[in-house]
């Protein structure tokens, strides 16, 4: 997503909880260590954004995976990990950043939900209960701050290449007694176009809604996901 503001010209900030991911980010790019989920870190950080001259587009990316379990093998540690990262994570970048926008009379909110978030998902219940939830959440905050000029949308994306992915997969694997590839190719299958995304497939989608193409789209909930037929991956 950064890559792609960046590449529209965008001033770009971006935060993280692990210092290393951030260690090597291109030069021009803000980049501050937060954790999505720390009040007082969020404040800080959308008051430096604000006295560096407002906001424009925020994206509320930041997401854990969550254990992959059946329910009750599920610890409330566990689910409350999960649940603090990827709904109050985009609750607080909400608050802090709607002030912003009000002030500027425009803005765009792009909220990371996810398929599970439409579907719901065998053994990831809290992953996909946030993710239901920050539909929730967006369609609310659409309907609060439009009469202030600003948009809310959500972005679900469906199977992503990449790292974060590689995790779930092992877990799903072991849970279910198949081979890594299987669970794979089983992602896939579950799509009409039988394919995975990847993560510019996701940033074009967002570059998209925070631009002026979008500026009479708002309250939506918008799939990246190769149109997801069978949330629960099978070979």
């Amino acid at each position: 997503m950064a890559e792609g503001f960046a590449a529209t010209g965008a001033e770009v900030w971006v935060t993280d909880v692990n210092a290393a991911a951030l260690a090597d980010v291109p030069d021009g790019w803000q980049a501050r260590q937060v954790d999505a989920a720390d009040e007082p870190a969020v404040a800080a950080l959308f008051a430096e954004v604000g006295a560096a001259g407002g906001l424009d587009v925020l994206c509320a990316n930041a997401g854990v995976a969550g254990p992959t379990a059946p329910v009750e093998d599920v610890a409330l540690a566990d689910w409350r990990a999960c649940v603090s990262v990827n709904l109050e994570g985009a609750f607080l970048a909400a608050k802090y950043a709607a002030p912003l926008m009000k002030l500027a009379g425009q803005g765009s909110l792009v909220l990371t939900s996810s398929t599970a978030g439409i579907y719901g998902y065998p053994n990831r219940a809290p992953y996909a209960a946030a993710k239901w939830a920050v539909i929730g959440l967006m369609k609310t905050l659409a309907m609060e701050l439009g009469p202030f000029g600003i948009r809310a949308n959500a972005i679900c994306p469906g199977a992503v290449e990449g790292p974060r992915m590689e995790g779930v997969l092992d877990r799903e694997a072991a849970l279910k007694g198949m081979s890594r590839d299987a669970v794979y190719t089983g992602y896939a299958a579950g799509t009409s176009m039988r394919t995975w995304v990847t993560a510019e497939d996701v940033a074009n989608m967002a570059v998209f809604l925070g631009s002026d193409a979008a500026r009479r789209v708002s309250g939506q909930v918008i799939a990246v996901d190769g149109h997801t037929e069978n949330p629960d991956p099978k070979v």
